[in-house]
C-alpha cells in the first residue's frame, strides 16, 4: 500500500484529513466517514517496520484484541469504537472524535485542579473503568494524554491499545521489547513485569492523576527513567501536603491507598473508588444559572447538570 497522509481514503470510506499526534502505536488523524458524513478520529499502525514474520503476526493479534475489546465497552466515559481493519501492514482503528481538551492540556493551562473538580475527573475515570473492568479488561497506559475532558464536562477515556484481557492465560503480548504503560502513571507490578495484572493496577495509575491533579505534579516527577522506577518500586509518595495542597484528610487517605505497593493493599475495585470520591463532588443545580456558570472543559459540569444541554 502507498504511504499514508492527508486525504487518504480507507475501504473507499474514511479519509484522513490531518495529523492529531503520535501514540504509543501509531499515528492519529482526524478524517471523516464519507458515507455517514460525520468527523472521526483514525489511528493507523503500520506493522512493515515489524520484519519477522512470528512477530508481524503477533501484532496483528495484538491489534484485533485491541479492536475487539475496545469495541465492546459500552460507557459514557469511554471513547466509542466505530469500526476496524488491517489493509496490508496498515493496521487501522476509527473512533469517535472527542471535541474537547486532553488532561494533559487542562493542567498546561490550570497547573492544579481544586478538590471538587479532581473528585469529578477521578470519579469519571471510574465509571468508565468500572465498565472496562467488568468486561474483563485493564487499560494499562491511564495517563494525562489518554484521557480527554469534552466540552461538556464528559471525560473520555481514550487508547485501549495496551488493553490486556484478564482472562487471558496465553501468551503475553508486550514481549518484543516495548514498555507497556507511561513511566509516570504506571503501577509497580506493570512495570516489574508482572503478567497477571488486574482492575487494580488500573486503580495505581488513577492515584497517580489524582495525585498530579491536586499537587500539579506526579507523585514521582519526571527524571531519569531508572530512578521513576525505582520510587514507583520501592519509595512511599510525598504527602498532598507537602506538595502544596490542601486537601481533607479523608482523600489523602484515598490517593496513599490507591498508590499502595501491593495491589491487595489498593481498593478492590473502581465502583469502591466512585463511591469515596462522591463526597467531594458537587451537588446538581438544576436552573439556568447553573447552565451558564460553566466553562468548556469543566468536569464538575456532568454532576451538577446531568444530561443538560451546553452552550455551544
Amino acid at each position: 500500500m502507498r504511504a499514508i497522509g492527508e486525504g487518504t481514503v480507507l475501504r473507499d470510506r474514511y479519509q484522513l484529513d490531518r495529523a492529531l499526534g503520535r501514540g504509543s502505536m501509531g499515528h492519529v488523524w482526524q478524517g471523516r466517514d464519507l458515507h455517514l458524513g460525520r468527523p472521526v478520529a483514525v489511528k493507523t499502525v503500520a506493522a512493515e517496520a515489524l520484519a519477522d514474520g512470528q512477530e508481524r503476526e503477533r501484532f496483528r493479534r495484538r491489534f484485533e484484541r485491541e479492536a475487539k475489546a475496545a469495541a465492546a465497552l459500552d460507557s459514557a466515559n469511554v471513547a466509542n469504537v466505530y469500526d476496524a481493519d488491517i489493509t496490508g501492514d496498515l493496521h487501522w482503528l476509527v473512533m469517535q472524535l472527542v471535541d474537547g481538551a486532553t488532561l494533559g492540556m487542562v493542567l498546561d493551562e490550570q497547573e492544579r485542579l481544586d478538590t471538587t473538580s479532581a473528585a469529578a475527573v477521578g470519579a469519571q475515570l471510574c465509571s468508565g473503568l468500572a465498565a472496562a473492568h467488568a468486561a474483563g479488561l485493564v487499560h494499562r497506559d491511564l495517563k494525562p494524554e489518554n484521557v480527554m475532558i469534552r466540552r461538556d464536562g464528559v471525560v473520555k477515556i481514550l487508547d485501549f491499545g495496551l488493553v490486556k484481557l484478564m482472562s487471558d492465560e496465553g501468551p503475553r503480548l508486550t514481549e518484543t521489547g516495548q514498555q507497556p504503560g507511561n513511566l509516570l502513571y504506571a503501577s509497580p507490578e506493570l512495570l516489574s513485569g508482572t503478567p497477571a495484572l488486574d482492575a487494580r493496577s488500573d486503580l495505581y495509575s488513577v492515584g497517580c492523576l489524582l495525585h498530579h491533579l491536586l499537587a500539579g505534579t506526579p507523585p514521582f516527577p519526571p527524571g531519569q527513567p531508572l530512578d521513576v522506577l525505582n520510587r514507583h518500586l520501592n519509595v512511599d509518595p510525598p504527602a498532598l501536603a507537602d506538595c502544596g495542597a490542601e486537601v481533607p484528610d479523608e482523600l489523602q487517605s484515598l490517593v496513599s491507598a490507591l498508590l499502595a505497593k501491593k495491589p491487595a493493599d489498593r481498593p478492590a475495585s473502581a465502583v469502591e473508588v466512585y463511591t469515596a470520591l462522591g463526597t467531594w463532588l458537587p451537588a446538581s443545580r438544576p436552573g439556568r444559572a447553573a447552565l451558564r456558570e460553566f466553562g468548556p472543559e469543566d468536569p464538575r459540569r456532568p454532576f451538577v447538570l446531568p444530561q443538560g444541554p451546553y452552550l455551544a
